[in-house]
Order: C-alpha cells, then sequence, then structure tokens
C-alpha cells in the first residue's frame, strides 16, 4: 500500500535537488509524494542554514507538525518526522532533545542512508549527521524522474573557502567532485527523459575538479562534453566563487552557445576591508576584472550577485564602496541580506557587529539601486527577440511561461505543443516580475553590452 511522503525544503537549489532525490530514494519503499504534510506518513523538513534565524523557522514548522503527529496518532495511524539538511548537522542532537517528537536527524552527506533510518524509526530515534568515507551520489538511485524540461544536476559538494560569515563548510564538508562519467551519464538520461535545460550545482560550483579521462577536469572542460548531448539546449551553473573563475571556463562562455548568458558570482560586499574581514582573499578590483574578462569573452553576458550589508566592522566608507561597485558593474538581478550571526563561524564572535536599524537602512539603499537595475535590464528586453524555453501552461488559455536566457519569466501565446521547446519570442511588454511577448519569426537578437550591465 502506497504511503504519502512529503518534503519541504529550504532554501537553495541544491536543497531542492536533495530534496527530490530523497522522494527516489524512499519510493521503493511505498513512499510517493503528496502536496501537504496533512495526513502524510513521513515528512522530511530538509533545511538550509543560510537565511536569518534558520534554526528558529525549524523548530516553529516542528511545532507544528508535532500536532499533526498527535492527530494521527490519536486516529490509530502514524507520521515519521524527519529533519536534513544544514540546519541538522549544525544543530546536532539539539533537536532531539528541543523536539522529541522528531524520529531522524540527518545530514546533507547521509540521506542516501535513509532507508535503513525509517527502518530503525520504527524502533527508536535516529541520528546521523557523520561525513562518511563512500560519497553519497555512488548510492542513489541511477534512474530520475524529472520534473519538467529545466532539471537541477549536483556536480560538486562542500567548500574549503571558509568565508568567516558562511557555515557550509562545517555543514556540507570538504570539497567533493563527481567523476566526469558519473554526471555525463546522469545527464544524458535526463536529456532522454525530456529535459532541455541543465543547471549544475555546487556551493562552489566552478571549483569543480572531477576525475576525468586524462585526469582532473574544470567546470569549463565539463559544460564542453555536457554540450555535445543531442537534444540538451541549455547548460547553467551556481553558485560560483570570484577566485575560481578561471580562463577555461571564461573562453567557455564565449565558445559554448548552449551556455546561457547569466551568471550568478556573488561579490558579497565592495569594501577592500570588508572583504578580507570576510575572509573572501579578493579585493574589489579583483572581482571588476574577472567581470571585465567575462564580458570580453561574452558581451551580452549578465550578472547576478550576492550582498552582505552590516558585516561586522561596516563602516559608512566600506558600504559606500559597495554602493559605487554595483553602480559601476550594474546587476540584472541580485540577492541582498542583513548581515545575521551563524554561531560556531569566525564572524559571529567578531567586535564591531553593526546596531539593526543601520543594517536595515543599509539594505533599504542597496536594495533600491539594485530593484532599479533589474528593472532597467528587463526593460531593455522590450522589443527584442528572445529565445524562451517554455516549460509549463500559463494562467490564462493559450498561455505558455518560460525563461529567457536570462532567467526572466516569459508568458506568450502559443500552442501546447511548443512546451519543453526553444522558441523565439519577441518581447511586447514588461510587468512587475515577468516579460510578456508573441512567437517571433525571425531569430533571438542578444541586448546591447549596457543592457547587459542593466544600465538604463
Amino acid at each position: 500500500m502506497a504511503k504519502k511522503l512529503f518534503i519541504k525544503s529550504y532554501g537553495c537549489q541544491m536543497n531542492a535537488y536533495d530534496s527530490a532525490r530523497m522522494a527516489e530514494i524512499l519510493a521503493p519503499l511505498g513512499y510517493l509524494p503528496c502536496d501537504g504534510p496533512e495526513g502524510a506518513d513521513m515528512v522530511i523538513l530538509n533545511t538550509c542554514h543560510i537565511r536569518e534565524k534558520a534554526a528558529e523557522k525549524v523548530y516553529s514548522e516542528l511545532g507544528r507538525w508535532r500536532r499533526l503527529k498527535a492527530d494521527r496518532e490519536a486516529q490509530g495511524a502514524s507520521m515519521l518526522i524527519a529533519v536534513g539538511g544544514c540546519v541538522a548537522q549544525a544543530e546536532g542532537e539539539d533537536i532531539l532533545r528541543r523536539a522529541p517528537h522528531v524520529d531522524i536527524v540527518f545530514g546533507p552527506q547521509t540521506y542516501h542512508r535513509l532507508p535503513e533510518m525509517v527502518a530503525r524509526a520504527r524502533r527508536e530515534s535516529v541520528f546521523d549527521t557523520e561525513f562518511p568515507v563512500e560519497p553519497k551520489f555512488d548510492f542513489l538511485p541511477a534512474e530520475r524522474t524529472p520534473d519538467g524540461v529545466s532539471e537541477l544536476l549536483s556536480v560538486q559538494e562542500g567548500c574549503d573557502k571558509f568565508c568567516t560569515f558562511c557555515v557550509v563548510p562545517y555543514t556540507r564538508g570538504a570539497e567533493y567532485s563527481r567523476p566526469v562519467a558519473q554526471v555525463v551519464a546522469e545527464a544524458e538520461r535526463l536529456v532522454a527523459a525530456g529535459a532541455r535545460e541543465i543547471t549544475l550545482l555546487g556551493q562552489n560550483v566552478n571549483a569543480y575538479h572531477g576525475e576525468g579521462p586524462g585526469g582532473a577536469w574544470g567546470l569549463g572542460r565539463l559544460i564542453r562534453r555536457l554540450a555535445e548531448i543531442d537534444r540538451l539546449g541549455r547548460i547553467r551553473y551556481t553558485t560560483s566563487h570570484p577566485l575560481d573563475m578561471d580562463d577555461d571556463l571564461i573562453r567557455a562562455h564565449a565558445e559554448v552557445p548552449v551556455l546561457m548568458p547569466f551568471l550568478h558570482l556573488p561579490v558579497q560586499s565592495g569594501s577592500d576591508r570588508a572583504l578580507a574581514a570576510m575572509n573572501r582573499r579578493y579585493r574589489a578590483d579583483d572581482y571588476r576584472r574577472v567581470v571585465d574578462r567575462l564580458r570580453a569573452a561574452r558581451p551580452d553576458l549578465a550578472l547576478s550577485s550576492d550582498f552582505i550589508v552590516g558585516f561586522p566592522g561596516e563602516s559608512n566608507a566600506d558600504f559606500a564602496a559597495t554602493l559605487a561597485l554595483v553602480e559601476e558593474i550594474g546587476f540584472a538581478q541580485a540577492y541582498s541580506f542583513k548581515y545575521s550571526r551563524r554561531p560556531g563561524t569566525p564572524a559571529a564572535a567578531l567586535a564591531g557587529q553593526v546596531p539593526e536599524d543601520v543594517k536595515a537602512a543599509r539594505l533599504d539603499d542597496l536594495q533600491a539601486i539594485l530593484n532599479t537595475q533589474r528593472l532597467a535590464f528587463n526593460r531593455a528586453s522590450v522589443g527584442r527577440v528572445l529565445s524562451v524555453l517554455f516549460e509549463r501552461a500559463g494562467r490564462y488559455p493559450g498561455q505558455l511561461v518560460g525563461r529567457s536566457p536570462y532567467m526572466q519569466a516569459v508568458h506568450a501565446t502559443a500552442p501546447r505543443s511548443a512546451e519543453g521547446k526553444i522558441i523565439d519570442v519577441r518581447i511586447s511588454a514588461l510587468h512587475a516580475n515577468s516579460l510578456a511577448g508573441v512567437m517571433a519569426a525571425s531569430g533571438p537578437q542578444r541586448p546591447p553590452a549596457t543592457a547587459a550591465r542593466a544600465i538604463a
């Protein structure tokens, strides 16, 4: 008899990938995904430690699930509650202490053991946050059920950079790159099942150094190999570190047509002093030079980035340097956050913690500029022809929704047969969070370099 499984995933695309694989691992045990925790036989909270107050949000969710579990037990049924991901790794056995109704706590590197954990959880609480010697990818099911035409593929995990604000080295462990053959085989299966776009994932994806023919391969070489797969129309990768943007990867942006001209390249701050305190190991001008080289290789490249405001010791001059960098480079999209302490990270103990009201004011100022740049970039698309990968039906009859090469949501009147295809669309209108267009006869047009810089 089928059992219902609900997985709630927080945070990054890596967690979305992991959640999908968890469902595949549990399917042979009879668990089938459902849309909510009500009535589920097993619920999994796959957590992320990046967002502010991540642990508090986990315990709040677990409090709601405790009531659902009590209701199930009152009806003579059962519910297993599991917590995985980075918060599980960081909080450890405190989760079982603070939320004794939780049955399983597991880290990001152990979810391939879920069937064993489920069997044990019928007898006792299960806690597994080790960093196994064996790579978990060797134990995951080979077959995957694609969710759609755009798929995630994890190629690298962990990080050796040890930024002072980040928990990833402690929760995901050291850098590990999957072997080339394993990545290619998974990509080929996804494309054979209908995927047209693959996003390569890693905590530090451009540090990829997977073993392949002739030795270790970098990300650029891997992308070139994946580009040879028939019917694979688009390749993306995220998240990158400026230090690992090597010459071959930059050349790939110029030479591989299916590599999309949209890159997420976190900078975090425009202040050299703040970057040093963050242990980012580059200066603001180093970042500028990387961007210049990327744009020389691909003039229509558009950038996304991450910013932290109010890092300990950040002065008005430091923040002004961040604003200056943003104005100079221009970003089509960006994620910006107030600094918040992560227990166990070096930055949590730094002197000069910035008051909340100052952080909030700085974030407002930064986001105002970033939003202006995002709107300017999208406005520059109106009147142009962009290739759109149609992913699903839209809100209205006869409408499909997809994404441009720059990750912009685009909706257009199109036949249902266009779903899953990459089709040229002439952009006719700009909306708050999307573009509208009509199917075009002419080929796609690259936006001018000024538009790619998100400058009006």
